[in-house]
């Protein structure tokens, strides 16, 4: 089935936005995508009698993926994490000047591509904002991973992904130094604004990061 670059970019959104499987309200989409509430509703329109149909939709209740509608979004996100990676590794672009070239390229390139690109790189699990590449056949790789804002001192962990593609967001982080792989020791937790004071490992100053932070970063607590 052929389709458009729009339909593509609306599968993933969905994909995004439905956190285990739950509707996506057109407002949410409209607001990710930036396209009037409108519109969207006529692309979902469309999506659902589509055959086979991508989406379940049903006005005023929300949108979720059908089976069909699920394989072809985690495939675009196969490519797009898979070219993020491809442009880090092999290209020297920084992970904050990635997202839009990957966007651009995701709904061209064949599977023969995907696939050389995947041994290339060695078959990486997670591209260069620790977002998890999902593997050749489709299926999206579990995470134990929960926000750094859901943890409390003494706690320790190791940062896994940034969860924001903006890269004014990404150069702030990488300048703290919060990239995936570092290891972090919360040191405080304000009970007033919820800001967390924590030290990076191998580094002897102190961060304190707010909530407009730390609900981004996603770690898994080392016991």
């Amino acid at each position: 089935m052929r389709l458009s670059h729009a339909i593509q970019d609306y599968l993933k959104t969905i994909y995004a936005l439905g956190v285990e499987g739950r509707p996506v309200s057109t407002t949410a989409i409209a607001r990710r995508l930036g396209i009037a509430p409108a519109s969207v509703t006529g692309m979902l329109q469309r999506m659902a009698s589509m055959s086979p149909p991508l989406i379940h939709y049903r006005k005023r209740r929300g949108v979720t993926l059908t089976e069909e509608g699920e394989r072809i979004a985690l495939e675009t996100l196969r490519h797009h994490r898979l070219l993020e990676t491809y442009l880090v590794v092999n290209l020297g672009y920084s992970w904050d000047a990635v997202h839009e070239e990957a966007c651009r390229l995701e709904h061209v390139i064949s599977e023969d591509f995907e696939r050389r690109i995947a041994e290339a790189l060695g078959n990486p699990e997670r591209d260069p904002h620790g977002d998890p590449i999902p593997t050749p056949d489709l299926t999206m790789p579990q995470s134990d991973s929960c926000p750094l804002a859901s943890l409390q001192p003494p706690q320790r962990a190791v940062v896994r992904r940034v969860c924001n593609e903006e890269p004014p967001f990404l150069r702030h982080i990488a300048r703290l130094g919060l990239k995936p792989g570092v290891r972090l020791e919360v040191l405080e937790r304000s009970a007033f604004d919820h800001n967390l004071r924590l030290r990076l490992e191998g580094h002897e100053d102190e961060l304190i990061l707010g909530p407009a932070v730390t609900e981004r970063i996603y770690v898994e607590v080392i016991s």
